[in-house]
């Protein structure tokens, strides 16, 4: 019996602590517009040999302001000649249990024709699927780049005398 007692008086005693502790939770619940990473507003592309590149950093923070943790990836779109956007691709983001994150992403689209011009967009999403309003838009008309200057034929240009 005494056992039956000390047993009983262990459990009572775990149930108390399980409740004082809590869930965990120890901060109120955050709106869902707030959960949203923040928008990317540096997108930016430039014509490439092998296609259109698009660059832009990482999210620091949620709309609400915290500090954005669980950033998942990015959702490309693309308008070409001011057609309904499309989404073209998604770039996961792999860092999330690094010391060092990532702060620049990149994105070859080699799917584009030269001459022709396209808009792009990119939205960030979370773990848990919350996404961002879509970036700035990056404009660009897709062109093939001069070749490099040929260094057996290249001349430096002259120094123009100082006054």
């Amino acid at each position: 019996m005494r056992y039956r007692g000390l047993a009983a008086s262990a459990i009572l005693t775990f149930v108390a602590a399980a409740m004082w502790a809590g869930c965990g939770v120890k901060s109120p619940p955050i709106p869902p517009e707030y959960a949203r990473p923040e928008r990317i507003m540096n997108l930016r592309a430039t014509s490439e040999k092998r296609g259109i590149e698009l660059s832009w950093g990482r999210p620091d923070k949620y709309v609400g302001g915290d500090t954005l943790r669980d950033l998942a990836g990015f959702v490309l779109t693309r308008s070409d000649s001011g057609a309904p956007y499309q989404q073209i691709a998604e770039v996961p983001v792999t860092d999330q249990d690094r010391f060092q994150k990532q702060r620049v992403f990149q994105y070859l689209d080699k799917n584009t024709t030269v001459g022709h011009q396209y808009m792009y967009r990119v939205i960030s999403r979370t773990t848990d699927d919350y996404q961002s309003d879509p970036s700035n838009e990056a404009t660009i008309t897709r062109t093939i780049p001069p070749p490099p200057p040929n260094p057996e034929t290249y001349v430096l240009p002259t120094p123009t005398p100082l006054p």
